[in-house]
């Protein structure tokens, strides 16, 4: 069963591509079948993913357009996930589609066509509430939300809370938070660790228990066109995606036994 993940935090500068990319090309190492949607007009997923979002000839803008099929734009990486680029044509194609009838569903729809192709389909969001935003959220099972642990990022979080709850009641019954992860933590630091055991109060097993640590690599992996899998999977931050995605799929198994439930508020 294709499972739908939106990757979004409303806060900037907190992992969010580095988070889509990377748990792309480590999932895709255990054997599953992975499509990542680039849904950021900046196309940062897109080019470190060895793409370049400038020579593409149709994306995800032309998707929502409906002027090609998901089939027709989706490439493959060396990472060995597939991808559904992004460039700044996704800014026009929201400006387009603004007056468009039932405009926030058209990722869902889209999509919809070779989703079963996939056991994980993950979204990289805009940092940003916009449409693009709420068609990734309307199309998700789940969000994952990465964080930095400090006081203004426990702000974006309930902010993004809200907006989870709002488009639960109105446009997707069915989603939920799939898990919290924590980004760039030093243990060092004191208030990241107050930050973390407040997290993990409010959200409880839903925190995942990898911490990704900041790395150089990880920061060094985009600018060659790679996943860190790819280009030092054995540092401190390809070791903690690695594991990332070994959380997930050790979730596979309890939720395809468990029946189904009415969805809980956040």
């Amino acid at each position: 069963m294709t499972r739908i993940i939106a990757i979004a935090n409303q806060k900037g500068g907190v992992g969010k591509t580095t988070t889509a990319v990377n748990l792309a090309a480590a999932l895709a190492e255990a054997r599953r079948r992975v499509l990542l949607i680039d849904f950021d007009p900046q196309g940062n997923a897109t080019m470190a993913s060895g793409v370049d979002k400038h020579a593409i000839e149709r994306s995800g803008c032309e998707v929502l357009l409906e002027e090609c099929d998901a089939a027709d734009a989706i490439v493959k990486s060396s990472g060995g996930y597939d991808v559904l680029p992004g460039n700044g044509d996704l800014t026009a194609a929201e400006i387009k589609l603004m007056d468009a009838l039932a405009r926030e569903y058209r990722l869902k729809e889209r999509i919809a066509t070779v989703a079963a192709r996939y056991d994980y389909v993950l979204i990289d969001c805009p940092p940003s509430l916009n449409l693009l935003t709420i068609n990734a959220l309307t199309a998700a099972d789940g969000i994952i939300v990465p964080m930095q642990c400090e006081y203004f990022a426990l702000e974006g979080l309930s902010a993004l809370t809200d907006t989870i709850k709002a488009v639960r009641s109105k446009l997707n019954p069915r989603l939920e938070i799939e898990g919290v992860l924590r980004t760039m933590f030093d243990v060092r630091n004191n208030l990241a660790n107050e930050v973390a055991a407040q997290l993990s109060k409010y959200f409880g097993e839903r925190v995942f228990r990898t911490v990704v640590p900041r790395n150089v690599r990880l920061a060094e992996a985009p600018s060659h066109g790679q996943s860190i899998v790819e280009y030092d999977r054995a540092s401190r931050g390809g070791i903690a995606y690695l594991g990332l995605a070994g959380e997930m799929i050790r979730r596979e198994r309890p939720a395809a036994a468990a029946p189904a439930t009415t969805p809980t508020e956040a």
